[in-house]
């Protein structure tokens, strides 16, 4: 707004005293202060509100109104309820340095022009932001975008001082205002992602209100322009690949006007967000069709063709051929009808960047492709790399969730499960078969253990677990019933711990020593909850075979 509009506001009962040539400066926000020095709260453009109290005798005018100037306020407002009329020197001052200066009526409060200060610039700023919206909604579906999310986000930080970030689904920093300071932590960005996927998945409507420590936040969804109507499909399709918008603000007192401001912000990002989508298309075919080869039984040439086609496109300016790592996930809800793979598939490229990375460009190192209920990801590792870290390079099945295992549980609710398989790094065609279905294994280990996430690597397969997946329901029941239900029912009757004490002692490797210190027990005392156990089931806990049967049932149950 200008400063000729205030003047001309009869209810702020503002009195022109100098600067009647600049009444056309903008003003950008409103400061009350009493302090002989407030450079440090001004930030350009502010009507400076001051009862005067700063002012001691006439020599304190000229410094006080030299440092407003040098701070590119638009005028300061001097109040006439302390002092009367507005002293001589600083009209005189305000004057010699081309400070337009109003004074202020004692019936008027400074809080009355405050108010009517913000009310106007705000809606000024929000009808600003929302021509500009608009503009960029009609750039961005009929061209090339202008700037990605990050444009977007800056005009918030500009125009509604908000401060904004973009988070992928499992809380990856993707695009942040400059006005928004430092990256928010990893660990807020982790628990943002968690509310929104929690709240979206109740069914409750955004924006979503979230308190961090002392901090709102007010969670929008992006929903992807290029899909079916929300109401149209069913939640957990979107819920585990969808962006979502985080302002450092509550949203719960906003006006409608605002809040629709901040949705047509998502539908810019969502733009944005489906044309990073349709980048990925290259790299998908080029898995897919690595994957049909692979699975139909091509012969290793036409398989490397292929390899040596990707390889460009994944790791540009890489001479030699890479090494090459196969991921498995499948998504599984509890009654769901419809074809997962493409949920996966897109879940998949997003925990495969790097969770410190920000921005898309990691993400073009990934291939996925997806067939039935199951992703399938092709990961290029440069040879050096692997060759020089060994096993150990590359993808670790260990680390891969570490960073989104909360958020993703929070999507996947009570009624869904992500599994993951990591293969060893292969370094030909020949062995991407074999790689594949090392991945697969792994991924069914992953799925025998309990939790809404899990993964599992090749390193496992070597392992007895390796098994345990495969052991028929009904056989696995009967073993570990036949070991185990003796002792379970001692232990309910007697409240007996024979079943812990089992547990201890076989992870002690049979030491008597160590597993009664641990239990905290005297050895005599374990001796004798031991030989219970052996009474109870027949079995000799001093026998290699007895003690194999009773780990693999514990592992079973």
């Amino acid at each position: 707004m200008r400063l000729r509009a205030l003047l001309d506001t009869d209810a702020l009962g503002l009195k022109l005293l100098g600067g009647e040539d600049e009444l056309d400066r903008a003003v950008r926000g409103v400061m009350t202060t009493d302090l002989r020095d407030p450079s440090r709260y001004l930030s350009g453009g502010e009507l400076v509100l001051t009862g005067l109290a700063w002012r001691r005798d006439a020599a304190d005018s000229e410094p006080f109104v030299r440092i407003l100037v040098q701070a590119g306020v638009a005028a300061l407002a001097a109040g006439e309820a302390e002092l009367g009329d507005v002293p001589e020197d600083l009209v005189v001052a305000c004057a010699r340095n081309r400070l337009p200066l109003f004074a202020v009526h004692e019936s008027v409060a400074f809080a009355t022009i405050t108010e009517h200060v913000v009310r106007q610039v705000s809606g000024e700023r929000a009808g600003d932001l929302a021509a500009v919206v608009d503009r960029h909604r009609r750039m961005m579906t009929s061209g090339p975008a202008g700037g990605g999310p990050d444009v977007v986000l800056d005009l918030l930080g500009s125009d509604l001082d908000l401060r904004a970030w973009v988070l992928s689904p499992t809380g990856r920093l993707i695009a942040g205002s400059k006005a928004a300071g430092p990256a928010l932590p990893a660990e807020a960005c982790a628990r943002l992602a968690a509310e929104h996927l929690s709240a979206t998945r109740s069914g409750r409507r955004g924006p979503h209100r979230v308190i961090l420590g002392s901090t709102t936040y007010s969670l929008f969804p992006v929903r992807s322009t290029g899909r079916a109507p929300q109401g149209a499909r069913d939640v957990r399709e979107t819920v585990l690949s969808d962006w979502l918008l985080a302002v450092d603000a509550d949203a719960g007192d906003w006006a409608e006007e605002r809040l629709d401001l901040l949705h047509g912000v998502t539908q810019l990002i969502a733009v944005e967000r489906d044309r990073r989508d349709a980048a990925r298309t290259v790299r998908r075919r080029l898995a897919q069709e690595v994957l049909e080869l692979v699975q139909t039984g091509a012969a290793p040439s036409e398989i490397a063709a292929r390899l040596r086609v990707a390889a460009p496109v994944l790791l540009p300016g890489l001479g030699a051929a890479p090494h090459w790592q196969v991921v498995v996930a499948r998504v599984d809800w509890d009654g769901a009808g419809t074809e997962t793979g493409p949920v996966a598939q897109a879940l998949l490229e997003e925990i495969l960047v790097d969770p410190q990375s920000s921005g898309p460009e990691h993400s073009d190192r990934i291939a996925v492709a997806h067939t039935g209920d199951e992703a399938v990801a092709l990961v290029p590792l440069p040879a050096v790399s692997a060759e020089h870290d060994g096993s150990e390079s590359g993808v670790l099945a260990d680390a891969l969730l570490q960073a989104v295992r909360s958020p993703l549980s929070a999507g996947l609710d009570d009624d869904g499960r992500l599994t993951l398989g990591v293969s060893a790094a292969v370094h030909s065609a020949e062995g991407l078969r074999g790689a594949l279905e090392e991945a697969r294994h792994a991924r069914r280990v992953a799925a025998a253990r309990p939790g809404r996430v899990c993964a599992a690597g090749h390193q496992e397969l070597a392992s007895h677990v390796l098994l345990l997946p495969f052991v028929p329901d009904d056989v696995r029941r009967a073993f570990t019933a036949r070991l185990l239900d003796p002792l379970r029912d001692y232990d309910q009757r007697h409240r007996a711990e024979l079943i812990p004490t089992l547990e201890a002692f076989l992870d002690c490797d049979g030491s008597w020593t160590r597993c009664a210190t641990r239990l905290h027990l005297h050895v005599n005392t374990l001796r004798y909850r031991v030989g219970r156990i052996e009474q109870l089931t027949s079995r000799d806990l001093s026998r290699l075979e007895d003690k194999l049967d009773f780990f693999l049932a514990l592992r079973m149950s």
